[in-house]
């Protein structure tokens, strides 16, 4: 039987791409084996993807959960979904689509692809972003889940009591290291830098 790949989540801005994180990122996520998960947009998530895609001979798979551009309650109006314009990215190998339209502030409602994103990773990396950034991180939190978060400009320093926040990718990458081999636990009060 085959050996199931470890799922690495990767959120942070959809419009924003922070290439100097992300790259580095997401080719060291492709290199190592890891599978990767996210919503499959723009931003962030598409820099990741880009950079995880490009690896050769990888492993892994990027996988995009993928909201809907609206909600379709009924067959007819289910005949004409779509999903909102840039989704997905085209370096997405696994498309999921789902039903669920909340994105951004709503990030945390029933109807937002968002936990499927943050139940299905067995780990999840933080980078900048806003609003949807936020309800992910708070997500994360709530389900339990392991949670590194980039904050190079103290953006997510608030969650230092529940997640490990570092300032950069290089102490995410060692923190991530420690993680695969099982010590310290990635939850609690440390903020690492």
């Amino acid at each position: 039987m085959p050996r199931r790949r470890t799922l690495i989540g990767v959120i942070g801005s959809g419009s924003q791409s922070f290439p100097d994180l992300c790259v580095p990122l997401g080719t060291w996520l492709a290199e190592k084996g890891f599978d990767l998960i996210n919503g499959g947009g723009q931003g962030v998530m598409e820099e990741v993807a880009k950079a995880f895609a490009e690896v050769k001979n990888r492993e892994g798979r990027v996988i995009g959960v993928i909201p809907s551009l609206a909600h379709y309650p009924t067959p007819d109006q289910r005949a004409e979904y779509e999903a909102p314009p840039g989704y997905p990215n085209t370096f997405t190998d696994i498309v999921i689509r789902t039903h669920l339209p909340f994105v951004g502030p709503e990030g945390k409602e029933t109807a937002s692809r968002n936990h499927i994103i943050i139940l299905s990773s067995d780990l999840i990396i933080a980078l900048p972003g806003s609003e949807g950034t936020r309800t992910e991180i708070e997500l994360a939190i709530e389900y339990g889940k392991p949670l590194i978060l980039i904050s190079p400009d103290g953006e997510w320093d608030e969650f230092a009591s529940n997640a490990v926040v570092v300032n950069t990718l290089q102490a995410a990458v060692n923190r991530l290291e420690e993680w695969m081999r099982g010590e310290p636990p990635l939850r609690g009060e440390e903020n690492w830098a």
